[in-house]
């Protein structure tokens, strides 16, 4: 039989995160020798064990807890220490700290004993420089021998990475068979009711990372925020903390901040992921809109290479230090274009930024950027002319599929047929009439031609799209998933759809019939929204694409159906998020399964899910901007107030939101009423549009069958 290696499962692990480094051990604190388990600095692994013992037994894995945004708190017991009895009279607590460059741990060993206590401690290390693409491909690599530096110090070189361990106080043996396997180790000596305290830390010398960590705080705002759901709060905070330690700069440039995509697998610049990101941040302020902007400006494509997928005014994909080789034939460049929808992601993104307050001195630089992006939509992005945003992958060693479900088996029909490219995506259209609108604004706005341009554009696109995608489904009329390579509708029913909602490219009577698609059981029957219905054939709960529950898809799709009024449709939405946030201890992972909520009362993991995720937490603050009903537009003089919040959802109160650089509080009372205070003199408050009325037929019934 032919060894299949498996992309190793992180659903159990437990993680920390200082961007760019990230350690994931198991429950009981041990990072193990075995599949993505260890500490990663910049795409490589440069811890691969780290396994503590008393008296060479392995302590018994009690609980942990996070210790700050950073760090992870582990409680075990050594029961053989100790007075003899039913209690435990000697617990191992560990804490582990992630660093910007390492981590460090501190292992408090604390009796309760009427007895003295003798152990030795120890902790078993192991580094193999694994890069990341051989990690996630289930590849296997050698541990690197250790060296003896000072006294305490173990010390691996290798791939011009240094990594350094040093144990204060402590003992360390790396010679003959400790090579591989090096130990730091203290004599422990306690008096009855005694306790003592060991350290130790990891540095890593990477001169070779394309990113370090940022310097200083982040510069978004934090806010106080109070809710009859407290879930919301929760989810809040704990994202927040991710938030954080997902920032990151490009060495060379460190006050341009961006968030990593996740951990393990994307803790690097991705175009969309970042994109996506920092526009769900807004709310808290432009600073990591602007710097995100920035970063993706600067490798902007200059020039046609099918082999890098770049084009001029295209927005890259993703940054690594090598090749990114992690099998199945996939061989992405260290600096990759293959994606669709940056591009007007970066457009959109500088757009919104401009309207929650973003300076005009910092949008100005941008414009020529903003100038190259809208020509890359007219002359590179549409390879056969018929006015539509198409993708293939030239290569064959390149991402198949482009847009933001990127696996090789996300685009199929109805029946479970693969669609075959060039594709072109149905909420990539979407994006781009929202592109071209937005771009219009902003040319208009400073004085550079184009506008009109743009606009017919937009107009002559949503024509296109209206005569080409929709088709009739189970549940009436449905816009196509896409169209495959000789114009044939796929005629899934998914997810994608939802983006569609907002960006102008439906009529107000379309974007209805979606909002009732997205609301029929097939869709939203589980903890959020499903990536494809389970009427289709190529539905699987556990699917990376085809059925699996995405929390940016779904906070994205809520946030969209909340702003045009669809209320019942985003409250069924959010309902699911804040259900599957308690279920993952308020730390949203960047997928989970499609099941049903029926089937065990809560979400099925999806088990290698990348947590934290920047997109998914960042959808928190979206979930809280849609509940408080945040809506300004800086560079018109208004703002628009229609919260979510209200009797289904329970009152809401936000401080320190921020707008045009003010900080701002939003209250919604139970009945729905919001309040506002602390806005620029300049704003106006302007009354919410009507809402959508209630559809004639319930959502969730089914078509009857011949």
């Amino acid at each position: 039989m032919t060894e299949r290696h498996l992309q190793p499962l992180l659903h159990e692990l437990v993680g920390a995160v200082l961007a760019p480094t990230s350690a994931l051990g198991d429950a009981a604190g041990q990072i193990r020798p075995t599949g993505v388990q260890g500490v990663f600095h910049a795409d490589a692994r440069v811890l691969s064990r780290a396994e503590l013992r008393v008296d060479d037994q392995e302590p018994e894995g009690l609980t942990r807890g996070p210790a700050g945004p950073h760090g992870v708190r582990f409680v075990g017991l050594a029961r053989w220490l100790g007075d003899p009895g039913a209690d435990p009279t000697v617990r191992v607590e560990r804490l582990r700290r992630v660093t910007p460059r390492g981590l460090t741990e501190e292992v408090r060993v604390v009796s309760t004993a009427a007895t003295a206590v003798r152990a030795i401690v120890s902790v078993d290390l192991g580094c193999d420089l694994a890069p990341i693409e051989v990690v996630k491909s289930g590849g296997t690599t050698e541990p690197l021998p250790a060296k003896s530096g000072e006294p305490g110090q173990l010390i691996w070189l290798a791939a011009g990475i240094t990594v350094t361990a040093t144990g204060e106080g402590a003992t360390a043996e790396a010679s003959g068979d400790r090579a591989t396997t090096p130990r730091l180790s203290w004599p422990v000596a306690l008096p009855p009711r005694g306790e003592a305290v060991l350290r130790w830390r990891l540095a890593v010398d990477d001169p070779r990372a394309v990113v370090v960590c940022p310097p200083g705080e982040p510069t978004w705002s934090r806010p106080a925020l109070r809710a009859d759901d407290r879930r919301l709060v929760r989810l809040v905070d704990r994202s927040l903390d991710d938030l954080r330690g997902l920032r990151l700069a490009e060495t060379g440039t460190p006050h341009d901040v961006f968030l990593g995509a996740g951990v393990p697998w994307f803790l690097t610049l991705f175009g969309r992921d970042s994109l996506w990101a920092a526009r769900m941040m807004l709310p808290l302020g432009t600073d990591l809109a602007a710097g995100t902007l920035r970063v993706l400006a600067r490798r902007q494509g200059v020039r046609v290479d099918p082999a890098t997928g770049e084009a001029p005014g295209k927005i890259l994909h993703e940054l690594r230090r090598h090749e990114f080789a992690p099998g199945a034939g996939l061989r992405l460049p260290p600096a990759y274009y293959g994606t669709v929808d940056a591009t007007m992601l970066w457009i959109n993104l500088l757009h919104d930024a401009w309207r929650w307050g973003l300076p005009a001195h910092e949008v100005e630089p941008l414009l020529p950027h903003l100038e190259a992006a809208l020509n890359w939509l007219a002359a590179h992005a549409d390879a056969d002319g018929d006015g539509l945003v198409e993708y293939v992958d030239s290569t064959g060693h390149g991402l198949a599929n482009q847009g933001w479900k990127d696996s090789g088996d996300a685009v199929r029909f109805r029946d479970g047929r693969l669609a075959a490219p060039p594709i072109v995506l149905a909420e990539v259209q979407g994006y781009a009439h929202e592109a071209a609108v937005n771009g219009a604004a902003l040319l208009d706005a400073f004085g550079r031609p184009g506008g009109d341009r743009w606009r017919a554009y937009a107009e002559e696109l949503a024509g296109r799209f209206r005569a080409a995608f929709w088709v009739d489904g189970p549940y009436g009329p449905q816009p196509a998933l896409a169209l495959d390579r000789d114009k044939r509708p796929v005629d899934s029913l998914t997810s994608n759809i939802g983006h569609l909602v907002g960006t102008g490219l439906l009529s107000g009577e379309e974007e209805a019939q979606v909002a009732r698609l997205l609301r029929t059981e097939a869709l939203s029957g589980g903890f959020g929204l499903r990536t494809m219905s389970t009427d289709d054939a190529g539905f699987s709960p556990l699917s990376y694409h085809c059925g699996s529950i995405w929390t940016h898809d779904t906070a994205i799709v809520l946030a969209n159906l909340a702003r045009a009024g669809f209320r019942e449709a985003a409250l069924g939405l959010a309902d699911g998020l804040l259900g599957a946030a308690e279920a993952f201890d308020y730390r949203l992972p960047e997928l989970y399964g499609g099941d049903d909520r029926s089937l065990l009362g809560r979400p099925t993991p999806y088990p290698a899910a990348c947590h934290p995720q920047a997109w998914a937490a960042a959808g928190a603050v979206l979930l809280l901007q849609a509940a408080a009903g945040l809506y300004p537009d800086v560079p018109g003089g208004t703002v628009r107030l229609a919260p979510l919040a209200g009797p289904e959802l329970g009152a809401v109160a936000a401080e320190h939101l921020t707008v045009a650089g003010a900080r701002v509080a939003v209250t919604v009372d139970r009945a729905g009423h919001p309040t506002v205070t602390g806005l620029p003199a300049d704003l106006t408050v302007v009354p919410p549009t009507p809402s959508v009325p209630t559809p004639r037929r319930s959502p969730t019934d089914h078509p009857t069958k011949a």
